[in-house]
């Protein structure tokens, strides 16, 4: 799963979404995938920036919290998941996931 795919996908799901109010950024081992979810929908790119939630994850561990194989409170607890920042914000991010 490549960082373009899951962009895409997230795209398509925060369409539906509503705001998030903040910003996260998802850092992958073959890029970032930054949302900005201060307005309803949430933007969704690769963009490099500064987030107010940062969580580091691989491609693959993210795809299987999109498509509901595993869920982030058990990727959080085994480490397959790392949060920094504003641990709240991920704890939003079930409209986008």
């Amino acid at each position: 799963m490549s960082t373009d795919d899951l962009v895409r996908r997230m795209q398509e799901k925060s369409a539906k979404g509503g705001a998030l109010g903040s910003t996260v950024k998802f850092e992958l081992e073959d890029g970032t995938i930054f949302i900005d979810g201060r307005s309803a929908p949430a933007e969704v790119s690769a963009e490099d920036r500064d987030a107010d939630c940062t969580i580091r994850c691989s491609a693959e561990t993210l795809d299987r919290l999109m498509t509901g194989d595993l869920s982030a409170t058990m990727a959080f607890m085994t480490g397959k998941l790392k949060v920094e920042g504003d641990m709240t914000v991920a704890m939003k991010l079930s409209s986008i996931l």
